[in-house]
């Protein structure tokens, strides 16, 4: 850079304001020391001399310049300052110049003692003016136009140069560009445009360009400014304007009739707010706000009280609006109607992108944003859609788009239909996701929340993706799925709903998997009125209600989920409802399993149903499931329940290890069992009492702590080529007025005996095999031994016990015949139950 040198008769070491520090003296020109790096672009900039008119007075600060004094390069322009008493009255935002091997006084340049090269920044030493002769430290002024002279009085100098000249002086070091960046955008970072829509802050330090202020200034230089007052002044002074190609306009109605004219043209809004202008863009125009501070949007403001703020129509393929502020306020006395004005208004055959805006809208009535047609197909990100009195964002009639990022809170409404991704959607009065009339957006990685009342409403045959979203917190169900719409609901976290999680309802259909739904008020998923979705690989669990409702004739195909640890039932099947449960894994709940009633019907295959604190499966009043293949144990209320009216074909199932009987067949059920495994039961096989029927068929019944099968009080269920054997008690029993019609079993290897009757009894029996049983109540009456041992005192063995009339026992402390001959021996005693062994 051309560059003054200072002479005088002396030199001398500045001082640093920190006590004790000096300043390190300046390099003489010929030691190639440059103040800062300078570009590759060889331009010369002239710095002008100030004459004998420009000396200050005695009084004046020691800071300015006196005449020619000496020559560089050939040259005799030259620039002196004012003897030793020199002290700059600015220290704000003064700046270190880059020094490159400065030596300490008195040490060689060739030394390694000292370089400046090895410090931090703040640690590097500032040049030093010499006013000498001797010519060995030289000062510059380039040094003090670059890091002494304070920024405002830069840019008061910088204001009176035309562009092509601002432009030179910026290739002089960073912090003139920086300057001049600011002078003309106001922001306090470089913005770059990545691509025609995609404009980005990015700090210094982050960017990949060696001088980040001079890469934007080339990129966003050829843009139009609406900035009011400066067009008069350029009208007022204009030979202070003459030879400047930057416009300026009042209007950014102006603006955009500049921009029609041309193609790709960059306006920039300057702070302020814009009322009353309706904009309408037809062309690939950018609108971008341009302040200073962290929050451009919120400096630039446009805002109408009628009709829509801002417009984009055919033509406006490729626009753009960025970092504003839009404000649609209706006049609440006016009696124009706004149902259709809005403060963004999207229309077909366009694509704009909306980006870093915020948007707000108090009309009671349309939208904040309508994106409406077909082929209108928006960017919408990194928006902030917020306390409108009505729909948020509204996407219809065949509209698409792209929506990442944004924040739609607040709302009265939100009707959507798009691509989303990235957005925090919450406290809107109705859903906060709203999707009809064959809408099909993608709402990806969104947070849906505290909504009034539910988070997605899909309805109307509404479509739709929403995948990996949080959905929490809402007032009703987090989905909403109704009326022949079918989305798809995919590896959401669905949780802490004040209702449920996903309600399913009038004909709606969808695919629900990979969902994690839990802690809901109601039940995790709710079918009813013919709706018939698809559930599978959720998990759906710690429900305050169930786990999966599915009523009113509701069906669905439910598989593969696991569905654990609910307050009461894991899945209620009732009134009609016939969905499909297969492959799900149901477990540690509350109360029951799966849970039919009240005609509730369907199909349970291949489930893994365990630990329950009641049942595993409830069947009851009228209710008809087919139960095929599960495995059904852990249950601490017994493995499967069949009661009041109950009904069900339940088959090739393994029963086991449940605390209580395996299969409990009572009060008029009518359930058929076939070839189910019934094993290793903490209680009885199955158990028939109340007036239970039933068919029981081709069903292995072994290793039970109690009878195989248990018939009693006026039962009648039909055994069928059963298997029953190694039970720890009798095979069958059948006691208290039962019958029961036995063909072809096999009954063996059981400790109290195969078939035992109660006096009375008389069932049927054909073609049994009862064989190897062992005969134990048998054994231990020969050899006086209390009936009670052998059966471990949980219950009476089939034979004859007495009460104790001297004794005064109850019927609850029955006593054996072995017994009564021993221990009451002598004592008046009468018969309780009297039975006998076949």
């Amino acid at each position: 850079m051309p560059s003054a040198s200072f002479t005088s008769s002396r030199s001398y070491v500045r001082r640093s304001r920190r006590k004790g520090v000096n300043r390190i003296p300046l390099p003489s020109r010929t030691n190639s020391v440059e103040p800062c790096e300078l570009p590759s672009v060889n331009c010369a900039v002239p710095i002008p001399t100030a004459g004998p008119s420009s000396r200050p007075s005695p009084s004046t600060s020691s800071s300015a310049v006196s005449g020619p004094s000496s020559t560089e390069a050939g040259s005799s322009s030259g620039i002196s300052v004012i003897g030793p008493s020199h002290h700059p009255p600015y220290d704000l935002r003064r700046k270190s110049p880059h020094h490159e091997g400065i030596s300490l006084p008195g040490t060689s340049s060739g030394s390694a003692g000292y370089s400046s090269s090895m410090l931090p920044a703040r640690k590097r030493p500032r040049r030093t003016y010499s006013l000498g002769n001797d010519g060995n430290c030289s000062a510059s002024a380039a040094h003090y136009l670059q890091y002494e002279l304070p920024d405002e009085v830069i840019l008061t100098i910088f204001g009176y140069l035309l562009e092509q000249d601002l432009c030179r002086v910026s290739q002089v070091c960073k912090r003139f560009q920086k300057n001049l960046y600011q002078h003309v955008y106001e922001y306090d970072l470089p913005l770059f445009k990545h691509s025609p829509c995609h404009f980005e802050f990015v700090t210094p330090e982050e960017s990949d360009h060696a001088n980040p202020w001079k890469e934007s200034f080339s990129q966003l230089y050829r843009g139009v400014h609406v900035r009011p007052g400066y067009q008069e002044m350029q009208e007022r002074c204009p030979a202070q304007f003459k030879g400047r190609s930057i416009a300026y306009f009042d209007t950014v109605q102006a603006a955009l009739d500049y921009a029609d004219e041309r193609d790709g043209v960059l306006v920039f809004l300057h702070a302020g707010t814009y009322r009353g202008e309706f904009l309408v863009v037809d062309s690939n125009v950018a609108l971008l706000g341009a302040a200073p501070g962290a929050s451009v949007a919120e400096a630039v403001i446009l805002e109408r009280e009628s009709e829509s703020t801002v417009m984009f129509v055919e033509g406006a393929k490729q626009a753009y609006v960025g970092y504003v502020t839009l404000k649609f306020s209706p006049d609440v006395t006016s009696t124009v109607p706004h149902h259709k004005h809005y403060c963004l208004e999207i229309g077909e055959n366009c694509s704009p992108t909306v980006d870093h805006c915020i948007i707000r809208s108090t009309s009671v009535v349309g939208a904040a944003v309508c994106v409406s047609g077909v082929s209108a197909n928006p960017v919408i990100k990194h928006c902030d859609i917020s306390d409108c009195e009505n729909v948020g964002l509204y996407v219809t009639d065949y509209a698409q788009g792209t929506y990442e990022d944004n924040e739609i809170s607040r709302n009265a409404l939100a009707g959507i239909w798009g691509y989303f991704e990235g957005n925090d959607i919450h406290n809107n009065r109705i859903a906060g996701f709203e999707v009809k009339a064959g809408a099909n957006p993608t709402v990806v990685q969104c947070e849906i929340h505290h909504g009034q009342t539910g988070g997605i409403y899909v309805h109307e045959n509404g479509l739709g993706q929403f995948i990996d979203n949080k959905i929490h917190s809402n007032n009703f169900a987090g989905v909403w799925i109704t009326s022949n719409s079918n989305p798809t609901i995919r590896r959401n976290e669905i949780y802490n709903g004040h209702q449920g999680g996903v309600y399913i309802f009038g004909e709606g259909r969808g695919l629900i998997e990979h969902n994690n739904i839990y802690g809901n008020a109601l039940a995790g998923i709710q079918i009813r009125t013919n709706s018939d979705p698809i559930v599978r690989h959720n998990k759906i669990h710690h429900g305050q209600h169930g786990g999966i409702y599915v009523h009113e004739k509701g069906q669905g195909l439910i598989e593969e989920n696991e569905v654990y640890a609910n307050t009461l039932a894991g899945v209620w099947i009732t009134t009609g409802s016939t969905p499909v449960l297969r492959r799900n894994r149901i477990h540690s709940g509350k109360q029951v399993g799966v849970y039919f009633y009240d005609n509730g019907h369907g199909k349970l295959e291949d489930n893994d149903i365990f630990n329950h604190l009641y049942s595993g499966v409830q069947i009851r009043t009228g209710s008809n499931p087919i139960i095929r293949g599960n495995k059904i144990w852990g249950g601490q209320n017994g493995g499967v329940l069949v009661y009041n009216g109950g009904l069900g074909l339940l088959e090739q199932n393994e029963i086991f290890d449940n605390a209580m009987a395996g299969v409990w067949i009572k009060t008029d059920s009518n359930p058929t069992l076939k070839r189910n495994k019934i094993f290793d039961g903490r209680d009885g096989g199955i158990c028939i009492f109340n007036g239970g029927k039933g068919i029981l068929e081709e069903n292995d019944i072994f290793r039970n702590a109690q009878a195989g099968v248990l018939v009693s009080t006026q039962s009648h269920p039909v055994l069928r080529r059963n298997r029953i054997f190694d039970g720890l008690a009798a095979g069958v029993e059948i006691t208290n007025n039962a019958t029961a019609t036995l063909e072809y079993n096999q009954i063996f290897n059981n400790r109290f005996g195969g078939l035992c009757l109660a006096s009375g009894v008389q069932p049927i029996i054909r073609g049994n095999k009862i064989f190897n049983n062992q005969d134990a109540v048998e054994k231990a009456v020969a050899n006086g031994q209390c009936l009670y041992k052998i059966s471990s005192y949980t219950s009476f063995p089939m034979h004859d016990f007495y009460r104790c009339q001297t004794c005064n026992t109850t019927d609850r402390n029955a006593i054996c015949i072995n017994c009564i001959k021993t221990c009451h021996a002598g004592h008046e005693a009468c018969i309780m139950f009297k039975n006998m062994k076949i």
